[in-house]
């Protein structure tokens, strides 16, 4: 498995425009100002190859893995990062023809723990949501990926309730291997078939 983000020159070239290109330089301006918010720590990039401020999807995960990592990985949340959770979202959407470019990557908790975040950091991560949400004004899809994305959703929803009604919401399981650790086949089928279900329905949703 080889990712994109492994190559140095297309790493070269995202690390050069996550600044500069005017869809995404608001977003990473907007990361730089909540890292370390309240001694937190360190947040991801988003790459130039992703939706930014003209994102018609936002697409939430639980939390940044270590291949998001300065000097472990990329720096970024990418679906090209050298991992296997972002090959299955970039599969998946490659499969559903949904573009990345369209796509904002986020985490329910944005800074980095490589863990479940507690209630009171799901909250915290609630109000940066909020916070992004004010910068992209086209997304209109909210893509669900495992429950502490979906927990994190109802946490934002009950701090701007009219936000309930703003979006087409998908929710699904993890695309970690992680998600497919059942002992029953059938479960684990079940599962994989809900999950391409919301990709299609958020393909679906794009197209209309």
């Amino acid at each position: 498995m080889s990712r994109q983000m492994a190559d140095p020159a297309f790493h070269a070239d995202q690390t050069a425009r996550a600044f500069t290109a005017p869809h995404i330089a608001p977003i990473n301006a907007f990361v730089d100002s909540i890292r370390d918010r309240d001694g937190r720590g360190w947040v991801p990039y988003v790459p130039p190859h992703h939706g930014g401020i003209d994102a018609r999807v936002i697409s939430i995960l639980r939390d940044p893995g270590p291949a998001t990592q300065l000097g472990v990985g990329s720096g970024f949340i990418s679906v090209e990062n050298d991992d296997p959770t972002a090959e299955r979202m970039a599969h998946l959407f490659d499969r559903y023809g949904i573009p990345v470019r369209t796509v904002l990557p986020r985490n329910a908790y944005p800074w980095y723990i490589d863990a479940a975040p507690s209630a009171r950091q799901s909250k915290a991560g609630a109000g940066v949501l909020v916070e992004l949400l004010e910068l992209t004004p086209e997304v209109e899809v909210v893509l669900l990926q495992g429950r502490d994305a979906e927990k994190a959703w109802r946490r934002t929803v009950s701090l701007q309730p009219h936000l309930a009604d703003r979006f087409s919401i998908h929710a699904t399981i993890h695309p970690g291997r992680q998600a497919l650790f059942h002992p029953d086949p059938e479960e684990r089928r079940r599962r994989v078939a809900h999950q391409e279900r919301a990709f299609e329905e958020v393909s679906e949703q794009l197209a209309r």
